[in-house]
């Protein structure tokens, strides 16, 4: 499948994952706020608990995943440009500059860590 398909697609799903939450979550605040809930009610929200909590972990392991891989390939990309200079290539001293630009602004910015 070639990168525009995945983004779509990627796109796409995100966006059904959104509204899905965007659906659940107004119940979700509703039976928090209700003061008395029925036995079906506290089941139902329980179950809402456990699945957004589980949601939330999902979601915090593939950002980091994403974090992790950026920074990753960022920093092999630049390891392998660095030896094509060190070894005479002006087009990977170019793209050296380049790259030393982005992770320092990246740096600067949290890009690349989460700092938690």
């Amino acid at each position: 499948m070639a990168l525009n398909q995945h983004m779509k697609l990627l796109s796409k799903e995100l966006e059904h994952f959104n509204s899905i939450l965007n659906e659940l979550l107004p119940r979700y605040k509703k039976l928090m706020e209700k003061n008395e809930l029925s036995f079906d009610e506290k089941k139902e929200l329980g179950d809402m608990e456990y699945f957004l909590i589980e949601i939330n972990g999902k979601i915090a392991e593939i950002k980091n995943k994403l974090d992790q891989d950026l920074f990753g390939e960022t920093l092999n990309l630049y390891y392998l440009t660095k030896a094509k200079a060190k070894l005479g290539s002006i087009e990977a001293k170019t793209k050296l500059d380049g790259l030393r630009s982005n992770i320092q602004e990246g740096l600067k910015s949290d890009l690349f860590f989460n700092w938690n």
